[in-house]
């Protein structure tokens, strides 16, 4: 009825002369937020008693004192919906204009449409008060919103326009430590995005990210600039206050396998404290009283505040499945990244050691036999050199184990046929046991790069029964190991001489791999043995341990691995890499391989085998081999360095 909608609209014309209520962050996010069902564990009414630890980081944002905020966080923490709350307060208690910087354009898009979108429509303050997107010329866009008093722009990191543009009020950072370096060409979009709020007296600024690698983190070095305060919770045994740590925290499990994986079984998880040494289940610690600790007042008293918060605390985050995690990421660098940053919510840093020559040569061991025990499977990696290949046959066993079988060095120019004829007496060896039973390498891989890229791919494509191929190796983080090949020409003087199969390997992946399993101290899963012989004497561990993972400002992929000093011969690191690339790429049923093996032993031994996924029982006598140089001695060839 016509009088009905004059008194909706009067209402609601009231209402924008009304002044807004005195609330707080949180108390406004408890009175008029709506979780969206579509990412919160339990939508419906916001609730502060679930998330104690963000009152007072929710709060501090409509604190007249403060005017800059870090939140270190890991994840299951609430961080995101704490953000939410942040700009459904600006949008409906306290309005200006927002700019909201995410990584990239693509994540702010994404952030608008399944975060900002479902908050707006089920919460429905602010609905009334954010333009309906359907309207035509609507001011409500996917990356730009807009409400009396403000305008909330979103956009990426690398956008230099967007951040250095219009004056803004309010700054919101998402996940800093994912950002750009630079905003293309003008220096730090953190930098830039601060810059558009000097004109305003009541500027706030936050910055909210999960912790990435020491030394290169920023959300890191924003923290250490603020109050620094860690949630702390009380002993129920000697009533002192401390943060919960993963240093703090025991546990007691069970491992089995089930189809060739290793599956945990967490049986119990307590909390030591640090103070008294007392013994504190998880139910107890998450009921115990608790608040945030600032041990930097005088950043505090500028109105600087930073917190730091991991997932132990988080009711969503139970401790089984967090030390679950940890046990199923051993032995695996990035794997144990992404735990510490995320469960523990700690920078990373390399917790393995440090590796060098002599620790690796004290680690050498007796095999009994060409092939020890545990072996299953053999491939070869070879690096290419102007006047020589270098080579690696590895040994491949269960759980990522692996074996070091022969290193070795073949002098002579990739184009001359003696040095392939050389090349084909390892590739033919038949390794044994000390049983006699014997296995043939199943896939090689070699390195094309060079000067003799032609002749390797020629030579792969008549050694296809051998099943050799040509590779080449590709830099970059964001480089899957091993991709599918590719059909290459073969071009010589001009002429083209058909084409053969190229792998791309991405080799940072590889080497970090590599650098993962020689910090495996024990025996077993991702453990790497080498043999007590010359060809793995010191020149070998030079070689094989010459690059390191280093970061360089300004690039698009900070990280890269370069020569260490001192170590400038990287073929045995190159060759080691291949050999793994090579076992990735046929991905073989180990279960399989080892019963055949099992089958070959229990069978009569004057009775011959026909060869089976590159297994056959050797030969008594093998043919004697023109300029055979496989059992030289890496060390001879090094020394001339």
């Amino acid at each position: 009825m016509p009088g009905e909608n004059t008194a909706v609209y009067m209402e609601g014309l009231m209402r924008g002369f009304l002044p807004p209520e005195d609330l707080s962050v949180s108390e406004w996010a408890e009175k008029y937020r709506r979780l969206s069902s579509e990412h919160a564990a339990e939508p419906g009414p916001w609730r502060n008693d679930r998330t104690p630890y963000l009152v007072e980081i929710m709060d501090s944002f409509s604190d007249p004192r403060v005017h800059h905020i870090v939140f270190v966080a890991a994840s299951q923490v609430g961080k995101t919906e704490a953000e939410m709350n942040v700009l459904g307060y600006i949008i409906d208690e306290d309005p200006g204009s927002v700019l909201f910087v995410h990584p990239t354009k693509d994540d702010a898009k994404e952030f608008s449409k399944l975060r900002i979108a479902p908050m707006i429509r089920d919460s429905p303050t602010i609905r009334r008060k954010v333009a309906d997107p359907k309207q035509r010329d609507s001011s409500n866009t996917i990356l730009q919103k807009s409400y009396p008093g403000g305008i909330l722009t979103l956009c990426g990191s690398t956008e230099a326009h967007a951040l250095a543009s219009k004056p803004i009020r309010y700054l919101i950072g998402d996940e800093r430590d994912r950002w750009a370096r630079s905003a293309g060409t003008e220096g730090d979009p953190w930098g830039l995005a601060l810059a558009r709020q000097t004109t305003f007296y009541n500027a706030k600024a936050m910055e909210v990210s999960t912790p990435t690698i020491k030394g290169a983190s920023p959300i890191d070095t924003a923290y250490s600039t603020g109050s620094m305060a860690r949630w702390v919770s009380r002993c129920p045994h000697c009533e002192e206050y401390h943060e919960i740590r993963w240093a703090d925290i025991r546990f007691e499990y069970d491992e089995q396998e089930i189809n060739r994986e290793r599956v945990y079984r967490v049986k119990d998880v307590w909390y030591i404290c640090p103070g008294c040494g007392a013994v504190s289940d998880e139910r107890t610690m998450k009921k115990a009283p608790a608040h945030w600790r600032h041990d930097n007042e005088e950043a505090r008293s500028r109105g600087e505040l930073s917190f730091w918060l991991n997932a132990f605390v988080s009711v969503w985050m139970p401790w089984e499945r967090i030390v679950r995690r940890f046990l199923e990421a051993r032995g695996d660098n990035a794997k144990l990244q992404v735990v510490y940053n995320t469960m523990f919510g700690e920078v990373w840093e390399d917790r393995g050691g440090t590796l060098d020559e002599e620790g690796l040569l004290a680690r050498r061991e007796e095999y009994e036999a060409e092939l020890p025990d545990g072996v299953l499977l053999l491939t070869c990696g070879i690096d290419t050199q102007d006047d020589r290949l270098e080579y690696e046959v590895v040994g491949h066993g269960h759980f990522g184990e692996v074996w070091g079988i022969r290193a070795g060095v073949i002098m002579g120019k990739p184009s001359e046929t003696e040095t392939w004829e050389e090349l084909d007496a390892v590739l033919d060896k038949v390794w044994t046991f000390r049983d006699g039973v014997g296995l043939k390498i199943e896939v090689s891989m070699m390195d094309e790069g060079g000067h003799y890229t032609q002749d390797v791919r020629i030579r792969c494509r008549e050694r296809l029964s051998k099943k050799l191929y040509a590779i080449k190796g590709a830099a970059g983080q964001d480089r899957p190991y091993t991709s599918p090949p590719k059909q290459q020409k073969i071009v010589i003087d001009g002429r083209h001489y058909g084409s053969c199969w190229v792998y791309t390997l991405g080799v940072d992946a590889g080497k970090q791999m590599i650098m993962d399993s020689l910090r495996v101290t024990e025996p077993g899963p991702k453990f790497a043995h080498f043999p007590r012989r010359d060809d793995y004497g010191y020149g070998y561990f030079h070689s094989l341990l010459s690059e390191r993972l280093s970061y360089h400002e300004g690039r698009r992929q900070p990280w890269g691995w370069d020569k260490i000093p001192g170590h400038e011969r990287n073929e045995r690191l190159d060759c080691r890499n291949y050999a793994m690339a090579a076992f990735r790429v046929i991905s073989p049923d180990l279960d399989e391989q080892d019963r055949r093996i099992r089958e070959m032993r229990t069978a009569d031994k004057g009775k011959q085998e026909s060869p089976s996924v590159g297994m056959t029982v050797p030969r008594r006598k093998a043919a004697n081999r023109k300029r055979n140089t496989s059992d030289a001695r890496p060390e001879d060839y090094y020394d001339k360095w």
